[in-house]
């Protein structure tokens, strides 16, 4: 909510008659080239005028202003957005180094509730354990996740490793797939305007807490770190990043304080989703790769270096997507 209207407008309207300036630019000489400082200029400018068209909308007083900022950033969408005659070129370390974190923090509010959708979901999960063991039948859909964890720990750590790796590689990448599976479900069930990435997130976190209060409950709870950790730090976070660009989605398709239509809405946020996704399917095979040559792999004197790998790997992660890329972010603001 903006506290001081008059003042909000007296500092916008700088960066509002730049842009008008640029637009006209653009538009008395058809064949002007910008260049890349010239282009990030003009793209910040239309991302802070929409940004200011969604804050003085409430005010119904603003009638007069709110027509001439919505018709200035319909005339600066097409230079945006359209008639590009360079293609972006595929730089994979820099989308996903720079791109991605970035694309993370922009719409970190969509993480807060695919995060928050996922804990409640592994709350349920857990209680309906804890209070009624038929319900694991429901919950759980692997078959070796039925029995007494205790007598599953016992048989791992029983097995040599050379008997254990044709078995759980198999089952790493049943587990890979399943999760691919799900990825690709909580972004494309976007289009449900966000409710199907929602409940799925929801039930994903009922599993996750029923697995995780089962191990806990038989005493089993190194064995749970030290199976989850090292593969589940990058692999749940991935699975939450994919619900988080399906939000988007969602939010795209309601307009909630948008004066955008439909389509400019979604080409506003191309980017976002397309980095999320792009960082989801490299953390993934990450994941993958994990899961396949130590999770699945079991023993008493393996679990303390598991542990460790799982925990400095997460604080890793997100000490990345709290942290990577800002110089790219605060050039783009003074460009």
């Amino acid at each position: 909510m903006i506290v001081d209207l008059e003042k909000f407008i007296k500092q916008e309207q700088p960066y509002w008659d730049e842009l008008e300036g640029l637009i006209a630019l653009r538009t008395k000489d058809a064949a002007h080239e910008s260049d890349l400082a010239e282009s990030r200029r003009f793209y910040y400018l239309y991302r802070r005028a929409t940004s200011g068209l969604a804050r003085i909308q409430p005010f119904a007083a603003e009638i007069s202003l709110t027509a001439k900022l919505d018709s200035l950033v319909s005339r600066a969408y097409p230079y945006v957005y359209g008639g590009r005659k360079e293609k972006t070129r595929f730089r994979p370390l820099h989308w996903f180094c720079v791109g991605f974190p970035c694309a993370f923090r922009r719409q970190f509010t969509a993480f807060i509730f695919i995060s928050v959708t996922i804990t409640l979901g592994s709350i349920l999960g857990a209680v309906a354990v804890q209070y009624d063991d038929e319900s694991k039948s429901t919950i759980m859909p692997f078959a070796h996740l039925m029995g007494n964890p205790a007598d599953r720990v016992a048989l791992e750590e029983a097995t040599d490793l050379e008997d254990q790796m044709g078995r759980h590689n198999t089952f790493a990448a049943t587990l890979m797939v399943n999760n691919i599976r799900v990825s690709i479900f909580n972004l494309a069930l976007g289009i449900t305007y966000g409710l199907g990435t929602l409940l799925i997130t929801f039930y994903n976190g009922v599993i996750l807490g029923g697995v995780m209060l089962d191990y806990i409950r038989a005493g089993e709870s190194v064995f749970l770190a030290a199976w989850l950790l090292p593969h589940g730090s990058v692999e749940i976070p991935a699975i939450l990043f994919a619900g988080q660009a399906g939000l988007i989605i969602g939010q795209c398709l309601l307009g909630w304080r948008s004066a955008l239509s439909v389509r400019e809405r979604f080409r506003a946020c191309a980017q976002d989703i397309t980095m999320l996704i792009y960082g989801v399917a490299i953390l993934l095979v990450w994941a993958g790769i994990i899961e396949s040559f130590l999770s699945q792999y079991h023993g008493p004197n393996l679990y303390p270096w598991k542990i460790a790998f799982g925990t400095i790997q997460l604080a890793v992660l997100f000490a990345f997507l709290l942290f990577a890329g800002r110089n790219q972010e605060q050039e783009d603001a003074h460009a």
